[in-house]
């Protein structure tokens, strides 16, 4: 297990290079779908389908109302569907790429490595960490990767953080103030009202693998969980969470019913010798303070923009490369536990 300054140095260099085409050097892998009903689900789909890297054998949603109601998507135009035991049983698919339902996540994910797969697992990893936890272990006795779809791994903005922690630009960190909020209208707060962590499982997952890339697992969690909204149901929409550590206060925030929330989403980190904000998180937009000049910047302020580069297609560039052996997976078994463990405290679970 590499340790957390290795990590973040192999995560800059696995995403800073912003890897543009398909990089195939072989045959293509074979894959498919478990499950299309993630809310990351179409935006993989099509990455996959771009990527002369993949080969798409299949989608298989074995919910069939849902399946029909995909169906008729252009993004199904010559997607074959099928049975979940067809991709399972298939010895030549390497991956399977699982975008259910939250719930069923872990299920189809355990399924698949059990099935002798490499998996792309959408976040979160479901709510039960001790199967996830049977589901990691599995896959490293089969030497299988579990990729997780946190969509800011391979963000432009977060690699700059990444950078300057490496660095040690911005001195001893101090302070983390991540926000990250959305509106949800009745039926997408209905699809999400499954569990207690509500918003802050859907959202707030997101942010907390990056701060838990940046500092580890933190020492303490304090969680508030609120139902906030005018709306009759019981979805907690309005979420905090205060992360502690030996020197450093981290607080992640996400509700249900901002207006225009996109713009308004932000990430901003402080030490003793300065402070990156970045704002906002898609297109990534950076200002970046400091004391004495680092890098390519001056001391004082800089402001500028990034990228702005497509969700997931770096991720699944990367794990093409990695199931091919050409590159070493950045993310270990016990970063991916730390931040589900993280995610659960953040949400009211211990």
């Amino acid at each position: 297990m590499i340790n957390r300054r290795d990590f973040i140095k192999s995560g800059v260099l696995a995403s800073s290079a912003m890897v543009t085409a398909s990089t195939v050097s072989t045959t293509p892998i074979r894959c498919g779908f478990l499950g299309i009903n993630h809310a990351h689900g179409l935006d993989a789909l099509r990455v996959v389908k771009s990527l002369s890297d993949y080969i798409l054998v299949g989608v298989c949603e074995p919910n069939e109302k849902k399946r029909l109601s995909y169906s008729e998507k252009p993004e199904f135009k010559n997607v074959r569907w099928v049975s979940k035991n067809e991709l399972l049983k298939d010895s030549s698919i390497q991956l399977i790429v699982v975008e259910s339902d939250v719930s069923r996540l872990l299920e189809y994910g355990l399924d698949a490595i059990r099935a002798g797969k490499h998996i792309h697992l959408d976040k979160p990893a479901g709510t039960d960490l001790s199967t996830f936890r049977t589901l990691l272990t599995e896959a490293e006795n089969k030497n299988l990767l579990v990729q997780m779809g946190y969509m800011f791994r391979y963000n432009p903005g977060f690699d700059l953080i990444k950078r300057a922690l490496q660095k040690k630009w911005l001195g001893e960190i101090y302070s983390i103030h991540a926000s990250m909020c959305t509106y949800l209208n009745p039926e997408k707060r209905r699809q999400i009202n499954f569990h207690s962590g509500g918003v802050m499982l859907e959202l707030g997952c997101h942010l907390i693998d990056i701060i838990v890339v940046l500092l580890g697992e933190p020492k303490k969690v304090s969680p508030f969980i609120r139902h906030d909204a005018d709306i009759d149901d019981s979805l907690a929409d309005n979420a905090l969470a205060i992360l502690e550590y030996d020197k450093s206060m981290v607080t992640v925030e996400t509700a249900a019913m901002e207006t225009n929330a996109f713009g308004a989403r932000r990430f901003k980190i402080c030490g003793t010798q300065g402070s990156i904000i970045l704002s906002p998180l898609e297109p990534p937009k950076v200002r970046i303070s400091l004391n004495k000049p680092r890098g390519e910047f001056k001391s004082g302020v800089t402001e500028l923009k990034l990228p702005d580069l497509a969700r997931h297609r770096l991720d699944f560039l990367d794990l093409a490369r990695c199931i091919r052996g050409e590159a070493d997976f950045g993310y270990t078994k016990s970063h991916d536990l730390s931040v589900q463990k993280t995610i659960l405290a953040a949400c009211g679970i211990s």
